[in-house]
């Protein structure tokens, strides 16, 4: 038995009720994307994606090859760790802090006393390519660390690897995680951010890239399956957002192509192994790329890629194996800043008996106990499966 879930990060479908109080009332991310790059999405349009709403571009079909949805977050926040957790099955009542005008003095005194540095470079809320082009050339002079958040809840620390080994960048972070992020500075990640390159060409290093994740103070959903022999597959940072908890193995990725490949590769595998197997898959780029830079081009034709690669997807998932297709969250490249926006997700649902419609699903729990369902896994999420 093989269950796949794909995680298209950041590509909502439209705001829900409680999105103007996260500043998001009128976020679309695919409704705008679709209206204004109108790509070509033959497999999503045959899977069933326009049958969840009226989109641009991409019709409604009267036989879908997949269920289709779409499912609302419960839980107070709208990052990729709460996403996740809630598809985990941990519903979340507070949202996870995060500093909009940089961390407080204290933090940053306690971080380089901790470190043994002077001081750092930054610190605010910025983008990473942005932040290095300003801060690179201070950052070789001195050697302290480029220290920045986002409207995530992340504590990142850029630093060259000429100046600074990566391993005592990661040392650094890890420190970062047990001492200083720590009460109510507990963020949900910790990032480790090498970059490379001189003064005007600066560029980060993503596959070197390390996120030290707060752990679930509850049992999840791998961990359930794990308990039961499940073998449990992370594509993508979908561990890092868990700290590695209840995950068999990891496949870090750094993008949408490569994540792409591993979990072809992965699901060949498992469809011939003697166990069963769930593989959990995040393909960043709609996120990190594009949705974060305000660029609805590279947005569209990213999707395109996506789509270009189902029927291979569909081809190689056993006859009793399950897909999902989802999102963690919206990222509309087409509104002003580059936050997170609070909004529905799609749900696309291939392999099960019958087609149709599934709804709207009130928490992201409900793909938790789908998958333990599918598995025979007992599981209490407060949810219910497709």
């Amino acid at each position: 038995m093989v269950f796949v879930t794909i995680v298209l990060d950041g590509v909502g479908i439209g705001e829900q009720p409680d999105a103007p109080s996260y500043g998001d009332q009128a976020s679309d991310t695919l409704g705008h994307v679709l209206a204004r790059e109108r790509p070509h999405l033959p497999n999503l349009t045959h899977m069933g994606l326009g049958c969840i709403r009226p989109l641009e571009s991409v019709a409604a079909v009267v036989k879908p090859l997949a269920q289709f949805g779409k499912m609302m977050e419960r839980s107070a926040g709208k990052d990729s760790t709460t996403g996740h957790w809630e598809m985990a099955g941990i519903h979340l009542k507070e949202p996870l802090p995060t500093f909009p005008d940089g961390f407080p003095t204290e933090v940053v005194s306690a971080f380089c006393a901790s470190i043994g540095v002077s001081g750092v470079l930054g610190n605010r809320a910025e983008s990473g390519t942005v932040i290095i082009q300003e801060f690179g050339d201070d950052h070789i002079k001195t050697g302290n660390p480029i220290l920045y958040t986002s409207a995530d809840s992340v504590f990142q620390i850029a630093t060259h690897v000429d100046v600074v080994p990566l391993e005592t960048l990661y040392r650094w972070s890890e420190t970062a995680r047990k001492q200083i992020c720590v009460g109510s500075y507990n963020v949900g990640r910790v990032i480790a951010r090498p970059f490379a390159g001189s003064p005007g060409s600066f560029h980060r290093l993503s596959l070197k890239r390390k996120d030290y994740s707060r752990l679930p103070h509850r049992l999840t959903l791998q961990e359930a399956l794990q308990k039961k022999g499940v073998r449990t597959v992370s594509i993508g940072k979908v561990a890092d957002l868990f700290g590695g908890v209840g995950f068999d193995e990891s496949h870090p990725t750094g993008g949408n192509r490569v994540g792409i490949e591993t979990t072809l590769k992965q699901i060949k595998r498992a469809s011939v192994s003697s166990h069963d197997t769930f593989i959990w898959v995040n393909l960043i780029d709609f996120d990190q790329e594009y949705g974060h830079r305000n660029n609805p081009e590279g947005f569209a034709r990213s999707l395109e890629q996506f789509d270009a690669c189902i029927p291979e997807l569909l081809s190689s998932i056993p006859q009793n194996g399950r897909l999902v297709i989802t999102a963690d969250h919206g990222n509309d490249p087409t509104t002003p800043g580059s936050d997170h926006s609070r909004e529905f997700v799609p749900l696309l649902y291939y392999g099960a008996s019958g087609a149709g419609s599934i709804g709207t699903r009130t928490t992201f729990a409900d793909h938790a106990a789908t998958v333990s369902s599918y598995f025979g896994v007992h599981f209490d999420c407060d949810a219910t499966p497709f």
